[in-house]
């Protein structure tokens, strides 16, 4: 049994359709999505956290575009939550796992940019993040690594 298919694609790939895209490429956008999805739920998990908390290190006493530290605290969570699944789903080449990424990351990257008041700097990281896994998701996901 080869390891190849007959379209020189690695066993478990599907080779890109007519766009000559190399099927190494995609798996490789497709494991840099999952990969930045897991750092942004991570990272949201853990600002999520510290803003139910109230921690120090954030800007407690900003204005924020509706309610307060807390209540963005627990959105953070959640979309950290989802993301978390997220990654796990695209690491097993499911579809689902590729939109929940997309919708997680769209609605994170809105969330983040009104974060900027808490966390200036680490909201920014995450929103580029954010963009990352979209294009990754959006450009890549519905090619290549898909399980038989």
């Amino acid at each position: 049994m080869s390891t190849h298919s007959t379209t020189g694609a690695p066993a478990g790939y599907q080779a890109a359709p007519q766009g000559g895209e190399d099927p190494d490429k995609v798996a490789g956008w497709l494991t840099f999505a999952g990969v930045m999805v897991m750092i942004a739920a991570v990272l949201n998990i853990i600002y999520g956290i510290a803003g139910i908390g109230n921690a120090h290190w954030l800007e407690a006493n900003s204005a924020y575009v509706f309610s307060n530290l807390k209540t963005w605290g627990w959105i953070v969570l959640i979309v950290g939550v989802a993301q978390l699944v997220a990654a796990f789903s695209i690491w097993a080449g499911n579809e689902y796992g590729r939109w929940v990424g997309i919708v997680s990351a769209g609605f994170n990257s809105i969330v983040m940019l009104m974060f900027i008041p808490a966390y200036p700097f680490g909201a920014l990281a995450v929103f580029a993040i954010d963009v990352l896994v979209i294009y990754g998701l959006a450009a890549y996901g519905g090619r290549g690594r898909l399980p038989l």
